[in-house]
């Protein structure tokens, strides 16, 4: 329970914007009380990364994020970086390991992030008042930020907004983030589930049902993004990793109401024509030919859906070139996506127009600080995310 009602700093929020912020004003001297309308603390750390956390990467620049602001990101990426993490896990004795990509995971367990980061909360003294819920924020005549609680009211001379977005709401995601914003007069863009699997209409999935299940490594285009990874065929849509990046950029497309299509390339890195022309002589049905790069199951099915069905040998040029063309450039129009609920990341947020890339502080409101998913950042798969939040945590923690 706090100690008292008057703070330096109130957080609302105890995930890892949150709790990173906290730790870093607490520890710099600043009375700091953390809220959570949550039971449990940092519910998305603890099960992310299939338990395990994938807390960073080690290649992390700017052009990993999507904003309407792309620049926004730099100066706390800047200030506060992987290594920077890297060295408190060290600190903490928490074990970790690369996997693909640069993407660092705990040995163990997330739950050693959570219990770190509480330890640096308890390093800087920070007061808990969680499970709480907000009922209503005020700026008070003294200029101090008053906060009313289903346990009491609170008041302090900085306010941190760390409330996360709208994905994944059976662990408690809310929109109290955006509605504060917009009464302080923060503009918001519109908020859009992101690394999320894309659906297609029914008259596209009758066709691709015989592909259901199968997973293959393409690479998947749309809107500027470009992904080398894995592609799954679902009974809505698609998924797989691959498919979860290039989803941000194709719902970044759709909020600016240009809306583009998927293009996925089946044989990334090499010359469709090029292969094909070196089976120019081949007697095996395109399908069979297929099988040698792609699942078996899934080329066979592709190629009878795209009319590829007599023997490579007697496929003319302009078949021929078709087909290459169709390999590299397999397009498909999305429906929609699966929602928030299967969503990893919000896309959207706070505008960052409205913000200070330096110290998260709102330009027009003193003392009002915004971090971590709900500000207009949004990362790529593969820790980028979570380091955003240190990152942007750290900023607001060592200006509050």
């Amino acid at each position: 329970m706090p100690h008292s009602t008057r703070y330096d700093v109130i957080v609302l929020g105890a995930g890892a914007a949150g709790m990173m912020c906290a730790a870093q004003a607490g520890q710099r001297g600043r009375s700091v009380l953390l809220i959570d309308h949550a039971k449990k603390r940092a519910e998305k750390i603890r099960i992310s990364g299939g338990g395990r956390c994938n807390f960073t990467n080690l290649d992390v620049t700017a052009g990993h994020y999507l904003s309407r602001n792309p620049h926004f990101c730099r100066s706390a990426l800047a200030r506060y970086t992987p290594h920077d993490f890297i060295a408190l896990v060290q600190r903490h004795g928490i074990r970790f390991h690369e996997k693909t990509l640069g993407q660092l995971f705990c040995d163990e367990s997330s739950a050693q992030i959570i219990d770190m980061l509480e330890a640096e909360c308890e390093d800087g003294k920070v007061d808990w008042l969680q499970p709480a819920s907000v009922a209503h924020v005020e700026r008070g005549a003294d200029s101090r930020w008053l906060v009313s609680t289903d346990r009491g009211e609170f008041d302090a001379s900085a306010l941190v907004v760390a409330t996360g977005g709208l994905s994944i709401p059976k662990i408690g995601a809310s929109d109290i983030g955006y509605r504060l914003a917009r009464q302080f007069g923060l503009g918001i863009v519109e908020p859009r589930p992101a690394l999320v699997p894309l659906t297609l209409d029914r008259e596209t999935l009758d066709g691709l049902a015989p592909l259901a299940g199968a997973s293959f490594a393409v690479e998947a285009r749309s809107a500027g993004g470009t992904f080398r990874e894995q592609a799954l065929v679902t009974h809505k849509g698609l998924s797989g990793p691959a498919i979860l990046q290039i989803s941000s950029y194709w719902q970044a497309a759709c909020s600016l109401g240009a809306p583009e299509p998927i293009v996925l390339d089946l044989l990334p890195g090499e010359d469709a024509l090029e292969w094909l022309q070196s089976h120019r002589h081949s007697n095996s049905l395109p399908g069979n030919l297929l099988a040698e790069r792609l699942p078996k199951r899934f080329a066979r099915a592709w190629a009878e859906l795209h009319g590829f069905e007599v023997p490579v040998a007697q496929l003319g040029d302009k078949a021929i070139t078709h087909m290459a063309h169709a390999l590299a450039n397999w397009t498909l129009s999305p429906s929609g996506t699966q929602g928030f609920a299967k969503a990893e990341v919000t896309l959207g947020g706070v505008d960052t127009n409205a913000l200070s890339s330096k110290t998260m502080e709102a330009r027009q409101q003193s003392g009002l600080y915004f971090i971590g998913e709900v500000v207009d950042v949004t990362g790529h798969l593969g820790g980028y995310n979570f380091q955003w939040a240190w990152s942007s945590g750290f900023a607001a923690g060592q200006s509050v």
